[in-house]
């Protein structure tokens, strides 16, 4: 004869369940993309899955993953973050001002909107000016469309990029201080 769930044990019992389907979800959700062209982003708060777009931008994304496959991001911060704009990061010298040591990348603007999520690589006032700098709008930003190059999009984890430390609203130009960081990036496809 089986006795009865106690309410406290069922509800435990449906957090429980409820926990699985949502690790059930991104796994599948994950396990649809291509992971050639997925990238895993470690921050302090957990992993952040973003889908590569090589259809929209083919250099940007090799570039993104040579740069990844380096190790150039691990360890950049996050030196520009705006509240309901975006988060900016790939200077490794923190300044906004750095890139790599590969040339600048011509431009490969779309028509691709810049909805919550899309991924853009910054660039100067020149349009071919791209280099190591990009961005995920923490909100919609179509006033951006056709100017900048979508790369990719926030997958999983966009919650953990709204995480992400903001500047303080005294600062126009969105500088944090004490920013947060990628703790690590990789490409899906590669063996850690």
């Amino acid at each position: 004869m089986h006795k009865p769930l106690k309410r406290r044990s069922f509800n435990s019992f449906i957090l429980a369940m409820g926990f699985l389907a949502m690790t059930v979800t991104s796994e599948d959700a994950r396990a649809d993309l291509d992971p050639e062209n997925t990238i895993l982003m470690d921050l302090k708060s957990g992993q952040v899955v973003i889908e590569l777009l090589p259809d929209l931008a083919p250099n940007h994304v090799q570039r993104i993953k040579d740069l990844t496959r380096e190790g150039f991001f691990d360890g950049i911060v996050f030196h520009r973050v705006i509240d309901g704009f975006m988060a900016q990061t790939g200077d490794p010298t923190g300044t906004g001002r750095g890139g790599s040591d590969k040339p600048d990348l011509g431009a490969e603007f779309t028509q691709e909107p810049f909805l919550r999520g899309a991924i853009g690589m910054a660039r100067t006032q020149a349009p071919n000016s791209a280099n190591s700098q990009w961005f995920i709008c923490l909100d919609d930003a179509r006033f951006l469309d056709g100017q900048y190059t979508v790369w990719g999009r926030v997958v999983q984890g966009m919650e953990l990029v709204d995480g992400i430390k903001k500047a303080p609203p005294s600062r126009q130009s969105g500088e944090v201080d004490d920013p947060d960081k990628i703790v690590k990036m990789r490409v899906a496809a590669d063996k850690e």
